[in-house]
């Protein structure tokens, strides 16, 4: 019952990973940073880093909330939007 309450909230969110060079992921709020080895994206169920090599974006709707990245990826991670609001910026949370 509580899942069935937060999904409402935040509506959907779905990565899909193709064979490590295509990521496409819906519930994209906003792109805070982006170079060629890290992508961080503001999503519906908090921040989400994307490390790899060669990234670009090919694709951001902030209307349809998609974003399409293509390049090598080598890991998807989430950090908690309550954790950023704990008092530790964004540079302190990567250099822990």
């Amino acid at each position: 019952m509580v899942e069935d309450k937060k999904m409402q909230k935040t509506g959907m969110h779905n990565l899909i990973l193709e064979n490590r060079e295509r990521l496409s992921i819906s519930g994209v709020v906003d792109v805070e940073s982006f170079n060629d080895e890290m992508v961080v994206a503001d999503t519906e169920l908090g921040l989400l880093i994307i490390r790899g090599e060669d990234l670009h974006i090919n694709k951001l709707s902030v209307e349809s909330s998609e974003l399409s990245i293509e390049g090598y990826i080598t890991s998807c991670e989430y950090n908690d939007k309550d954790g950023r609001s704990k008092g530790m910026g964004f540079f302190a949370k990567m250099f822990r």
